[in-house]
């Protein structure tokens, strides 16, 4: 008896997901083009380092150069990386030709196999997948998202949003203690907000800061939308940020560490990553403030002893480092980075609770917004 035959669903593209296709059949033409002439095939890709990037002062974020490193086929230090690409290039199109999504840890095991007569593998682990992944966003100008990838929801929101995500309407308000997982693909055509009657945001560093303010209801007493980034935050996250600063306008504060790594995460979400320089355009927010802690705060809320935490070399080390970006060459970044130093100790946001369990939802951040102690 015939095995019956299981039919292809043709699935519709999008004008984006036929714009991205055309990206990467473009990228194959070419690398076949090339081949069928006896050529050596390469790709050109801008490089993600320091030295590429500058701080755009009129739009006041950090911007990818034009500096570019080939990718060539006939050459053994690049052949590898070279193939991986293609390889993701590959397992991408099949994704947009049959409308799904993967995360980036299956995308590494779409494409991870044995060559054929030999024991190499395409990727040994995921730590080599995910910067190809990255070099192919810069190499054909194509998001993440757009490439039908996302990472894990990182982040947590509650507070007065009401928002549409994959057909379901969600009030953020009714959210419990667990709150709303940020996803991975915060686009306008995933998500949309439907509604709003919050005041400003507040996006704090910690999960565990979050809960002491939510458990506290400080969304509801003080008409706002509450977000964790539970550390960097994730490109959901920062997207998100953005789009709920521009689409409903509303200002937003950070609340981090009083040390150089949790300035570090509010300047990320201020002008973007080196990193991501590429992406700064749909994620940066230049206009988010900085609300705390600062390295006045010690004095100014009169703060024990016991809070303080002895800076490391590697401290004062990436304290100075920062001091030299031209992203904080304003006087006041330089009075609040070397406050720190000057200091010689840091302090953690949770360390408020040596006051008393609510001096953060009750005295600390009132009295900050109130007297728009903030640095933008």
């Amino acid at each position: 008896m015939a095995a019956k035959k299981t039919a292809t669903k043709t699935v519709k593209k999008t004008d984006r997901d036929a714009h991205t296709q055309s990206k990467i059949e473009k990228l194959a033409r070419q690398v076949l083009g090339e081949a069928t002439k006896g050529h050596n095939p390469a790709l050109e890709i801008r490089t993600r380092t320091l030295s590429n990037v500058a701080f755009n002062d009129r739009k006041r974020i950090i911007e990818l150069g034009d500096k570019t490193q080939s990718r060539e086929f006939f050459n053994t230090g690049m052949a590898r990386k070279f193939m991986q690409t293609i390889l993701i290039a590959s397992g991408c199109k099949k994704l947009i030709d049959e409308g799904k999504t993967v995360s980036i840890r299956q995308m590494f095991y779409m494409t991870k196999h044995t060559l054929k007569g030999t024991s190499e593998n395409t990727f040994e682990d995921q730590d080599e997948s995910d910067p190809i992944i990255e070099d192919l966003e810069v190499g054909i100008d194509a998001l993440r998202e757009e490439l039908h990838l996302f990472a894990n929801r990182r982040g947590l929101v509650i507070g007065r949003l009401v928002v549409e995500d994959a057909g379901d309407t969600i009030d953020l308000s009714r959210m419990g203690r667990g709150g709303w997982g940020i996803p991975s693909i915060c686009e306008p055509d995933h998500l949309k907000f439907v509604k709003s009657s919050a005041e400003f945001i507040l996006c704090v560093e910690k999960q565990a800061v979050w809960h002491r303010l939510n458990e506290d209801r400080f969304w509801e007493k003080h008409n706002c939308i509450l977000m964790t980034s539970e550390g960097q935050a994730a490109r959901g996250g920062r997207r998100l940020l953005q789009r709920m600063a521009l689409e409903l306008k509303l200002p937003i504060y950070v609340l981090v560490d009083n040390d150089p790594w949790g300035l570090y995460i509010y300047s990320v979400l201020k002008q973007g990553s080196i990193s991501l320089a590429y992406e700064s355009m749909r994620m940066a927010v230049p206009n988010v403030r900085f609300l705390g802690m600062s390295a006045s705060d010690y004095k100014k809320f009169t703060m024990p002893p016991a809070v303080e935490i002895k800076l490391t070399k590697e401290d004062i080390a990436r304290s100075e480092q920062m001091k030299a970006y031209p992203w904080f060459k304003d006087k006041k970044w330089q009075r609040e980075i070397q406050g720190t130093l000057d200091n010689g100790f840091k302090m953690e946001v949770d360390s408020l609770l040596t006051k008393s369990i609510s001096f953060i939802t009750e005295e600390y951040i009132p009295k900050k917004l109130r007297d728009k102690d903030y640095l933008q």
